[in-house]
């Protein structure tokens, strides 16, 4: 091993392919070579790790890494003392706590002495003892939907996206213990931090980036004041003159998924030529 920055990502899965992504976009170019477990950036001292996704927290609060890519939900599970530096905005999803759909259970108090299915089961017991309910928990690294089916559970803690799966099982929620989405993290050994500055901030440009277009148009002079309340901007929006003096050019940045709506108001105030551009990259 090298005295390089170590960043941790996902060995393998979606999550491995979005964080690499992510990394590229932030100029950190790197091959993985098949089955290895080491990757050297181009033209900068770090090496990637891949690693277990929800090993990654435990091995950047030893100092194994200095930084890595993973879950929140993985962070809470393990109680792994490290900073969350950076929302990633990716891989969104609630855990949730289950029941059947007939089941007489309405109110988390009620599972005092019941059995609970769950691969977070530190989570699931805070969580509980919260609401004065002491269970009996049945740890599981696979799904746990067909727990309750098979006699095994009374209800079950599980990640929920859309919640397809636990209408295939009929299951319904009855609470949400909490929201998580990938986070970057950063051990507290204080290693490298000027580098780890850095990559967070390139990071953070492209997390940002994602949320945002740059949304041109013009406008006329007379209806500019207007069109300014529709798109403030970041700071405020770029405005330049047209052979026209009558009209002029708007460049703004505007939330992706407001552009629809924006541009339809624009029109209505007499906007002609509205362009969206994605944006791949910012410093804000």
């Amino acid at each position: 091993m090298t005295d390089n920055l170590r960043i941790g990502i996902p060995s393998k899965g979606r999550l491995s392919e979005l964080a690499a992504d992510l990394l590229n976009q932030a100029g950190l170019q790197f091959r993985r070579q098949e089955r290895t477990l080491f990757a050297l950036v181009k033209q900068l001292p770090i090496d990637i790790i891949f690693l277990r996704t929800d090993d990654i927290p435990v091995l950047c609060a030893e100092g194994a890494i200095d930084i890595g890519i993973t879950g929140s939900d993985l962070v809470a599970e393990s109680g792994a003392e490290v900073d969350v530096r950076l929302p990633l905005g990716i891989g969104k999803c609630r855990l949730s706590l289950c029941v059947p759909e007939d089941s007489s259970i309405v109110e988390c108090h009620h599972l005092d002495g019941k059995s609970i299915a769950s691969s977070f089961p530190n989570v699931t017991k805070r969580f509980l003892a919260e609401h004065s309910a002491t269970v009996h928990m049945v740890e599981l690294s696979g799904s746990v939907e067909i727990m309750i089916s098979l006699g095994v559970a009374d209800a079950i803690v599980d990640l929920v996206e859309t919640g397809s799966t636990l209408a295939a099982n009929r299951l319904r929620v009855l609470c949400d213990i909490g929201q998580y989405e990938t986070v970057l993290i950063q051990n507290k050994l204080g290693r490298h931090t000027q580098m780890a500055d850095r990559i967070v901030r390139r990071l953070e440009g492209v997390v940002i980036a994602r949320d945002y277009s740059l949304l041109e148009y013009n406008i006329p002079r007379s209806a500019l004041a207007l069109a300014e309340e529709v798109t403030p901007g970041f700071n405020s929006p770029t405005v330049s003159s047209l052979e026209d003096s009558q009209w002029c050019a708007v460049r703004v940045m505007v939330r992706r998924k407001e552009v629809i709506e924006v541009m339809e108001r624009l029109e209505a105030i007499g906007a002609r030529a509205i362009l969206e551009t994605e944006i791949s990259n910012c410093r804000l």
